[in-house]
């Protein structure tokens, strides 16, 4: 399994990628009132990626054999991973302008985070 590494690296990699970038477009909308939020494709879309972007995350901690409560850095990014959502859906759905931006920024944040925390594998993320 360890052979499959580096395709499975990089699809949650891409896979990542494309969370953000989805997040980021539906904020956008979100911010401007558009009624292109409510577009079947983007309500399903960012549902399937991010399902497959926890599968491949979950298959890379099987491949080397980590477990969150060994490897401090990927437990704080799971749990950064539920802040993320839980500020990704108010920069959504709030009712005020201002509560969806300071929460979408917040979102960004914590992805940041994220990203720092896995490629220093340091729970300090960027800090490190």
């Amino acid at each position: 399994m360890i052979a499959y590494y580096p395709m499975l690296k990089h699809l949650h990699m891409t896979l990542a990628m494309v969370s953000l970038l989805l997040f980021i477009y539906r904020w956008s909308l979100a911010l401007a009132g558009s009624g292109r939020l409510q577009q079947k494709w983007l309500k399903v879309l960012p549902h399937i990626n991010d399902t497959l972007l926890l599968l491949f995350g979950v298959l890379l901690a099987v491949t080397l054999q980590m477990s969150p409560g060994q490897q401090p850095w990927l437990m704080a990014k799971l749990i950064a991973l539920v802040l993320y959502i839980g500020l990704g859906v108010m920069a959504l759905k709030r009712p005020g302008r201002n509560q969806k931006l300071i929460a979408g920024v917040a979102a960004l944040a914590v992805f940041g985070y994220m990203v720092g925390a896995a490629m220093t594998k340091s729970a300090w993320s960027w800090l490190a």
